[in-house]
């Protein structure tokens, strides 16, 4: 799919389109990467199609949602799922609880760097949920994290959107 298609979803759909493809992104699902879409929001907002501020406010609505519903898998199913994990793979084990015993010690730091980090930033969770870490904190560590990869994206789109979109297309 190119670029132009993708804007023209965004066009047809509306800034529900880009919450939505966010949100998928954040559960881990199949779809265009955060890294694609959130850019291409940018570029829709400095054509003005929608504010930056508001396209800011969906994609980190987006992000958190996906992240707080990880967050009750991890907490309501996650100790069932790492015994039948650990059932399989037995020398996983190891560097596993290596990983969980890290986040229980870095607490909110923990989660806010791994929001930083690709691939572990909607990962991380699954295990904040199983170490049950207070809600509360989970949530500003997340927003916070999720708010400084968003802003880096959706600003990046939104500052060279333009130039780089036109040398793609």
């Amino acid at each position: 799919m190119e670029l132009e298609e993708i804007m023209q979803y965004f066009v047809t759909y509306g800034p529900i389109a880009i919450y939505v493809i966010v949100l998928l992104e954040y559960l881990n699902l199949p779809g265009f990467p955060a890294g694609v879409i959130m850019p291409l929001a940018g570029i829709w907002a400095a054509r003005g199609e929608l504010s930056f501020l508001v396209t800011m406010l969906i994609t980190v609505a987006a992000g958190l949602t996906g992240s707080i519903i990880l967050y009750g898998l991890g907490r309501g199913g996650g100790e069932a799922f790492l015994r039948k994990y650990y059932h399989r793979f037995p020398g996983h084990r190891e560097l596993i609880e290596e990983k969980m015993e890290y986040l229980r010690g870095k607490g909110s730091m923990g989660v806010f760097v791994s929001k930083l980090i690709p691939m572990v930033r909607t990962l991380i969770s699954i295990p904040a949920g199983m170490i049950k870490m207070n809600f509360r904190s989970y949530v500003i560590s997340s927003t916070l994290g999720v708010a400084v990869w968003n802003l880096v994206f959706v600003g990046a789109g939104y500052l060279f959107g333009d130039a780089v979109f036109s040398i793609l297309s």
